[in-house]
């Protein structure tokens, strides 16, 4: 009966939480135009080859550094492609290296988490230190010197980004789960002869989760500007033809007087889904804290 109680309870308490959540977040509207921007940007990356007028690194040089036009909505750049077929396949790679760095970040910063707060102990002094040394460290300079040691090319840019990310999921699953060690839930289960690990699994992390995915969303955001920083800094792609968004603003910064626009729309389309990640996560951030939502 104890672990029908345990098991159940929280499990219901969870689905509860997870409605008004939902509830909640429908309400908000600055959240739901966070949401729109992603939602454009993910089918523009989805539709990209339908959308783009040209393909993506097909050009002339006599059609060289054209203003927006009919013919070039974002005009072209100095060897004539058009900058809004670029635009289109750099949202699909920005977002799914971005998608890929946060994925294995909350995945390896997770498992460290985990280990650190279910275990406690000599093994969570250990890897908290461990994470420590890492988070003492700027998150781009480490994703700089990853890639130094790696060499150059998108694989190597999702790993540096995620192994700079994985401490702040560490810390904070780490904490969430001491949080939750000395609920009535996980006591009951412990009285009645339960493993660890499956305290662990079935108990605790469902209940630690919900700062984790709240980061992993505003984490969306960060990783694009890094994966665009390190584009910028030529550290991103190794063929210079690829249509990336950072190493699109580095090619433009030579005719920062003659055109403009070669800066404005990399910048903006960078920038405006930043914001949709931004807008999102501080929703769902609002949405799962039901105290932030109480009025006196």
């Amino acid at each position: 009966m104890v672990e029908v109680i345990a098991g159940v309870l929280p499990a219901a308490g969870i689905s509860g939480l997870w409605r008004e959540a939902a509830a909640r977040l429908r309400r908000n509207r600055l959240a739901m135009l966070g949401a729109f921007f992603i939602i454009v940007f993910v089918l523009m990356a989805l539709l990209a080859p339908l959308l783009a007028p040209y393909p993506p690194n097909a050009g002339a040089l006599a059609d060289s550094l054209q203003p927006p036009s009919l013919a070039h909505l974002m005009g072209t750049d100095i060897q004539g492609r058009d900058e809004f077929s670029r635009i289109l396949y750099g949202a699909r790679l920005s977002l799914a290296v971005g998608f890929a760095a946060v994925f294995i970040a909350v995945l390896l910063g997770g498992v460290i988490g985990a280990l650190a707060g279910g275990a406690g102990g000599k093994v969570d002094a250990i890897l908290m230190r461990m994470v420590d040394v890492f988070l003492a460290i700027p998150g781009i300079l480490l994703a700089i010197g990853i890639i130094a040691f790696l060499d150059r090319g998108l694989v190597q840019v999702t790993f540096a980004v995620a192994i700079a990310n994985a401490p702040i999921f560490a810390r904070l699953l780490r904490g969430s789960l001491i949080g939750v060690r000395e609920t009535d839930y996980v006591l009951a289960a412990r009285s009645v002869g339960l493993s660890r690990l499956r305290i662990l699994l079935r108990h605790m992390l469902p209940n630690a989760m919900t700062p984790v995915i709240v980061a992993a969303t505003l984490a969306f955001g960060m990783a694009i500007i890094d994966v665009a920083g390190l584009g910028f800094l030529g550290l991103g792609p190794p063929d210079p033809r690829t249509a990336e968004w950072g190493t699109m603003l580095q090619d433009s910064t030579r005719f920062l007087r003659s055109a403009q626009y070669l800066i404005f729309f990399p910048g903006a389309a960078i920038m405006i889904s930043v914001i949709g990640f931004t807008l999102l996560g501080d929703g769902l951030r609002e949405a799962m804290d039901p105290k932030a939502n109480k009025r006196p």
